[in-house]
């Protein structure tokens, strides 16, 4: 079956960087677009960032644009979300989905926060 196993959350101060990875199992990997979403508390879950099946195509959310970078190791099967100049406001639960899909990871928590 298909699992998304997110890991790499943690805390860490403003400015800090964090690396989030999903490792995907149960299906062609490399076949698909993923994507990362948050969600914060009291808020909507929300797209940060989507890449195509051989990286070729990569967006972000306006928020995120020039301080997140998305990439994937289609012979790991993972999807990997690089987070620098973290801000207060990035604080959320951060999940992977098979871009589309009913699939999701369980969710990594990423607190940004002095």
């Amino acid at each position: 079956q298909v699992q998304l196993v997110e890991s790499g959350g943690g805390l860490v101060q403003p400015g800090g960087s964090l690396r989030l990875s999903c490792a995907a199992s149960g299906f062609t990997f490399s076949s698909y677009v993923m994507s990362w979403y948050r969600q914060a508390p009291g808020k909507e879950r929300e797209l940060v960032a989507t890449i195509s099946s051989a990286s070729a195509s990569k967006n972000y959310a306006t928020a995120v644009k020039g301080r997140f970078t998305i990439s994937r190791d289609n012979a790991k099967n993972t999807v990997y979300l690089q987070m620098n100049s973290l801000k207060p406001e990035d604080t959320a639960v951060y999940y992977c989905r098979r871009w589309g899909s009913d699939y999701w990871g369980q969710g990594t928590q990423v607190t940004v926060s002095s």
